[in-house]
């Protein structure tokens, strides 16, 4: 066998297991921590419906929120924000075709930037959550990282 059908074959096994990765989860995490400023308590909770095939987003939902005694700050993203969806080797690479735009349909009248990915990385029944997407989170300044498990639904934050 050529190095050209060699490389050839390969590349037709990777590329056809890359766009067969598929996710249909749901998320539901609540956690209490200590903020190391000042030792207030802190409520994280995270609500999130993802369901990917490929590239194709067939759902995608996700609040996040952290409150503390006197305020809260939430983010939230969906379907409607106009999404795309790419492969990595790991997983998916979610971002807004347009942020500003997904920000002022929400009323943030504050520059917070055009920025915003969040990547789903998967291993085995661990799904890691990391977003860089403060767009879309008023005065907050992201979305939560967490690493949950797709099977018990056990949730961490980062």
């Amino acid at each position: 066998m050529s190095l050209k059908i060699f490389l050839g074959a390969a590349m037709w096994l990777i590329c056809g297991t890359l766009s067969a990765q598929t996710l249909d989860t749901r998320i539901a995490c609540t956690q209490t921590l200590q903020e190391d400023a000042d030792g207030e308590r802190l409520l994280y909770s995270d609500q999130a419906r993802m369901q990917l095939n490929g590239t194709q987003i067939t759902e995608f939902q996700w609040e996040s929120s952290v409150f503390r005694s006197n305020r809260g700050h939430e983010c939230s993203i969906d379907t409607e924000d106009d999404l795309a969806a790419e492969l990595t080797e790991k997983g998916w690479r979610i971002r807004l075709k347009n942020a500003q735009s997904a920000r002022q349909k929400r009323g943030y009248d504050v520059d917070r930037g055009s920025q915003c990915s969040i990547r789903l990385e998967r291993e085995g029944d661990t799904l890691h959550i990391k977003p860089t997407c403060p767009a879309l989170c008023g005065s907050r300044r992201n979305f939560s990282e967490l690493t949950v498990n797709t099977k018990t639904g056990l949730c961490t934050y980062e």
